[in-house]
């Protein structure tokens, strides 16, 4: 958190950071909501959506219930962010499930109403978090970083695999943002 403090531009509108991973089981969602609570807890407004679209995993982390509204509804134009957000147990932060599994996760990450939803997050918070699919098994992580600021790596010790690293590198060199940090987790001693 204090790394990507310090290399925050100091705009008006909120700061989106895009947490993902090469691959599955790396620790990508429980990083993000870790880091979604440290925000909140430092007064700053914060959103956590889950945009893992295919395997959604926040909502069973803060919720007991499974919440069948989220981003889908937003981005299929059914419900508002209003009629979405739910609030956690932390003070400033909220939680946007992703709602029910669409057809076309990719697609409805890359359209009109995804600009749309993006632009009214910004005005409403001053930290969003997004948890997406790992980068290996679909694109739906590189369609969203034409929105971010921030884009944060997660590699497991001794999970994530070298071949799957190389190539959501290259992927990334591929698109318009560059990798902001990594965080290296599972890391022992030996």
């Amino acid at each position: 958190r204090t790394s990507l403090m310090l290399d925050s531009n100091n705009s008006k509108e909120g700061q989106i950071i895009l947490v993902t991973s090469p691959g599955p089981g790396e620790g990508k969602t429980t990083t993000v909501a870790n880091l979604a609570i440290t925000y909140a807890n430092m007064g700053k407004k914060t959103l956590l959506v889950d945009a893992d679209l295919r395997k959604p995993v926040i909502n069973k982390m803060f919720f007991s219930k499974k919440e069948n509204i989220g981003l889908t509804n937003i981005l299929s134009n059914n419900l508002t962010l209003k009629d979405c957000v739910l609030k956690s147990e932390a003070d400033n932060l909220n939680i946007l499930s992703s709602g029910p599994t669409p057809p076309n996760p990719s697609e409805l990450l890359s359209s009109s109403s995804m600009k749309k939803f993006i632009s009214e997050i910004k005005k409403d918070y001053e930290i969003i978090l997004f948890d997406t699919p790992p980068l290996i098994a679909v694109t739906d992580a590189f369609v969203i970083t034409r929105y971010i600021d921030k884009f944060l790596l997660v590699i497991r010790a001794s999970v994530t695999q070298k071949g799957a690293l190389e190539r959501s590198l290259v992927n990334m060199s591929n698109i318009e943002h560059s990798v902001t940090g990594v965080i290296f987790n599972g890391v022992n001693e030996s």
